[in-house]
């Protein structure tokens, strides 16, 4: 057989990292105090009582979580406490990537053995943790657990949680990160609980389709790719643009992982030329040049690297003196997450979560610390700051935010501010 020159390579970096994990125990105190970032405990999410049921709680409001700044936990104790709630029939989940001893799952299998309706399902497919989905799929399988393999050719890349409670009510959580206690505690990610009727039917609807191997045609509030997302989030993207037409204020506020998707970009020129002011928090990869003449001058694109991996997925839509539509989602606007992929996104109507979302969109966007600015050459630099400009660290001052207050909402220090 004859290879080519080319198909080989010499790569010096590991390929396990698992090591990396054991530096730590080897530094001097002296050491760790230089080399690592002081710790920070999570707040406690103020709008929930973790001391009282969760699902009774998630019946009368929802609540958006914000980690790291705010503690994972409340998801972890929702499982716990509906895997032993007599009212609970069936649990359905999304897994991706759990951590190695996972709560998570944990609560799913004393759920199973609690004689409840269990189903999961779990993406083999996922990069670097197919030897753990694998092995984990045949753990849930021996505690009875009704586990389904995703669709063929598509991966299951949304973040969905469903609890039905036997008088035919149901609670869900729809995040933009993975169920994962060790990941939650460096990824920025939001989650949405609620017991909405319109979300919690569409989540019921898209573990409905994926276990008879279809995709989701209609939805009354979810975004579901790959067939329900683009389209809508043109629509809302249209909409921006006619208001900018009609002289009203237009706004476009995107924050993800990567811009790649063509269509999206194209739509982006568009709200552009039209007079539409948009805003990119883009921490990967962004295909689209902003401040170019003619084309994308009313863009901006900025990418935002610090103490955590921005992760969350968070899409505005509409200036603040119209009302403003907000989206969590699992997506990035790229062709894999769009068209390729099973991922939703949830709009939230609770107005103190409309406020958390556009606090963290706020401070991403004053952040002049961490921030760098793409320019019209498509090349990032840091963000000019001035002798007396005060510095605005999005990520510590919303660590400072989630722990100022033992007692009362987070948010209403930073509103009445304004």
């Amino acid at each position: 057989m004859h290879f080519e020159r080319l198909s080989f390579f010499k790569y010096s970096t590991p390929l396990e990292f698992d090591y990396l994990d054991e530096l730590e125990n080897l530094f001097t105190k002296k050491m760790h105090k230089k080399a690592f970032y002081p710790p920070v405990k999570p707040a406690n999410t103020k709008s929930l009582d973790e001391s009282k049921d969760i699902i009774d709680q998630l019946l009368e409001k929802d609540v958006l979580m914000s980690y790291p700044f705010e503690s994972f936990s409340p998801m972890v104790r929702l499982l716990e406490q509906a895997s032993k709630d007599e009212r609970v029939s069936h649990l359905s989940m999304t897994l991706y990537r759990v951590s190695k001893h996972s709560k998570i799952v944990a609560a799913l299998i004393a759920a199973s053995k609690k004689g409840k309706d269990v189903t999961v399902i779990i993406e083999l497919r996922a990069r670097f943790d197919e030897e753990n989905n694998i092995d984990l799929s045949e753990k849930l399988n021996k505690a009875g657990i009704n586990v389904i393999y995703g669709l063929p050719g598509y991966k299951v890349h949304s973040k969905l949680l469903l609890i039905e409670l036997k008088d035919y009510r149901s609670v869900c959580l729809i995040g933009t990160g993975n169920f994962n206690e060790t990941t939650a505690r460096f990824y920025t990610d939001v989650a949405l609980m609620t017991s909405d009727n319109k979300i919690t039917a569409d989540v019921k609807n898209v573990f409905t389709h994926i276990e008879i191997g279809s995709f989701v045609q209609q939805s009354r509030a979810l975004l579901v790719s790959p067939l329900l997302m683009k389209p809508k989030l043109i629509e809302l993207m249209d909409e921006e643009i006619e208001a900018a037409k009609k002289h009203l204020p237009a706004r476009i506020i995107l924050k993800m992982n990567s811009l790649t998707e063509k269509e999206m970009m194209n739509k982006l020129v568009e709200a552009s030329k039209a007079g539409v002011k948009v805003d990119l928090i883009v921490r990967g990869i962004c295909c689209l040049i902003p401040g170019v003449k003619g084309e994308t001058e009313n863009i901006r694109v900025r990418s935002i690297v610090g103490r955590y991996l921005e992760h969350s997925r968070i899409f505005a839509f509409g200036d603040g003196q119209r009302e403003r539509k907000y989206y969590i989602s699992s997506a990035d606007l790229m062709t894999r997450n769009l068209t390729g992929r099973v991922e939703a996104a949830s709009p939230i109507y609770d107005e103190e979560g409309k406020k958390k979302l556009q606090l963290i969109l706020d401070l991403c966007l004053q952040d002049n610390v961490n921030a760098r600015i793409q320019n019209a050459k498509g090349k990032y630099v840091p963000v000019r700051v001035g002798k007396r400009t005060k510095l605005v660290d999005s990520q510590a001052r919303l660590n400072e935010l989630a722990h100022a207050e033992t007692v009362g909402k987070w948010i209403k220090k930073i509103v009445n501010q304004k």
